[in-house]
């Protein structure tokens, strides 16, 4: 199971930011990419600094041969289309695609993109604004390292008061 994790809250050439999720959402639909599932859109507060638009979020599963690093760089690449612009750590952003899991694969190395290849992202189990789509599109799903379904850590987040 491919996991991306979609997020905007700024508008930029594609529309509004639930627009450009939208818009997104086709763009992960291009061969070699396959759209299987997809969340309903959800807002959220600004990860980061606050002073900046509320976000909207979603989280797809894909299908495609392509590798983790090539697959990243084709999200880059749909990101730049959408506007995207980095400037600022948790800025604000037209278009923001994480490569949340794939397919179960646990790796810690830098490659040759933007950011190091991390997965599972090591920011899964701490965001609701992931959490909640990933349990509405994927409640089976569970985490390769913790082996938790999204239920189960939105529960261990509520009771930690981390939310």
């Amino acid at each position: 199971m491919i996991l991306i994790g979609l997020g905007s809250n700024l508008s930029g050439p594609w529309g509004k930011p639930a627009q450009t999720l939208e818009r997104a959402f086709l763009q992960l639909n291009v061969w070699p990419l396959k759209l299987v599932a997809q969340s309903t859109i959800i807002t959220s507060d600004p990860m980061g600094p606050q002073n900046q638009p509320m976000y909207a979020n979603a989280v797809v599963r894909i299908e495609s041969a392509l590798s983790p690093e090539v697959l990243l760089s084709r999200l880059h690449a749909i990101e730049r289309a959408a506007g995207r612009q980095r400037r600022k750590h948790w800025g604000p952003r037209t278009l923001d695609l994480d490569l949340l899991d794939y397919n179960g694969l646990v790796i810690h190395r830098r490659g040759l993109s933007v950011k190091p290849l991390q997965l599972p992202h090591p920011g899964i189990t701490k965001r609701l604004f992931v959490l909640e789509p990933l349990r509405e599109m994927a409640p089976r799903w569970r985490h390769p390292l913790t082996h938790e379904t999204p239920e189960i850590t939105i529960r261990k987040l509520f009771r930690l008061g981390q939310t």
